[in-house]
């Protein structure tokens, strides 16, 4: 009798040392498709993930994601300091970012799930409709013939980003260029002041009435810009983001932090995915991890 209530003892002491884990060992409680994190998001596709994680968390009634959207550099800034786990942004890692995760010994996970395109708006009065990369330089350093007002979403932006990397290439921005508050007001302030041109994410500006996705919202004008590849002009259309015939087009990532099969990468999946790759497609972004058929139609590149 002693012997069978020591081995029930020894048991029942095992079972309680598995159920608590070892001495300050961090127990996590979420998995593919239940539990509570927190994700940042490049706030330029707010709209997009709004309607990502309202069906993600339709789909999954136990899983619960508290998005914060910001700039990009305040997203990176948060899953180098360890307070989001899952951010979506238009650029992969630095090395030196890469490095400061190696120190903390982190492995992120960073794939493109989507391509976006930066939309050149103007206001309906202007008489410019067109433009080459060079003009587009030549805009946002101040040197171009007309004198616009250029206006971007906000300082950390990483629509600003892109523009300066890829076109200003260590050129400073001129004295005429400002930061709004959000792409929406960068519309707003566009379609109000007929000296200003300003730089939007694609889906911002796209009218979503359209079936066949080729027509843009009437308050403003949508530019065409010059491929010096292909010597022709071209709008921001899904079928000229595909192949990077519009030239300004970025792809959205999401790097990914997780060594467990958590919540952040459950989501993750699902943005890979049939339906989520069909709400990137339906907002007007080309979906990179599903197969596209593009039929023959006749559209207007200017």
């Amino acid at each position: 009798m002693t012997i069978l209530k020591q081995i029930t003892g020894f048991i029942v002491a095992s079972v309680i040392i598995a159920a608590c884990g070892a001495p300050g060992e961090k127990k996590e409680t979420d998995t593919l498709s239940s539990g509570v994190i927190s994700i940042s998001v490049d706030e330029t596709y707010r709209p997009i993930i709004e309607e990502q994680t309202k069906v993600f968390d339709s789909s999954f009634p136990e899983a619960h994601i508290t998005t914060h959207y910001k700039s990009e550099s305040e997203c990176i800034k948060d899953f180098l300091n360890d307070s989001a786990r899952l951010i979506l942004v238009t650029r992969d890692l630095t090395a030196d970012e890469k490095k400061r995760c190696e120190q903390k010994k982190l492995v992120p996970t960073t794939l493109a799930v989507a391509k976006d395109a930066v939309a050149v708006i103007l206001n309906n009065s202007t008489a410019d409709t067109a433009f080459s990369i060079s003009e587009l330089k030549g805009i946002l350093t101040g040197k171009y013939k007309k004198k616009y007002t250029v206006v971007f979403d906000n300082q950390g932006s990483s629509t600003l980003r892109f523009m300066m990397d890829s076109i200003l290439k260590n050129e400073p921005l001129g004295a005429n260029v400002f930061a709004a508050k959000g792409n929406d007001s960068v519309i707003n302030y566009v379609e109000n002041n007929p000296d200003a041109i300003g730089f939007v994410g694609v889906s911002y500006v796209s009218d979503f009435n359209d079936p066949e996705g080729l027509a843009f919202i009437k308050n403003i004008t949508v530019a065409s810009v010059f491929n010096d590849s292909l010597q022709k002009f071209y709008k921001p259309y899904q079928a000229f983001i595909a192949p990077d015939y519009y030239p300004l087009t970025r792809n959205l990532f999401y790097i990914n932090r997780e060594t467990y099969p958590g919540l952040g990468t459950g989501f993750a999946n699902f943005l890979t995915r049939e339906r989520g790759q069909l709400i990137f497609k339906q907002s007007r972004l080309f979906p990179l991890r599903t197969n596209i058929i593009f039929r023959e139609a006749e559209v207007n590149s200017q």
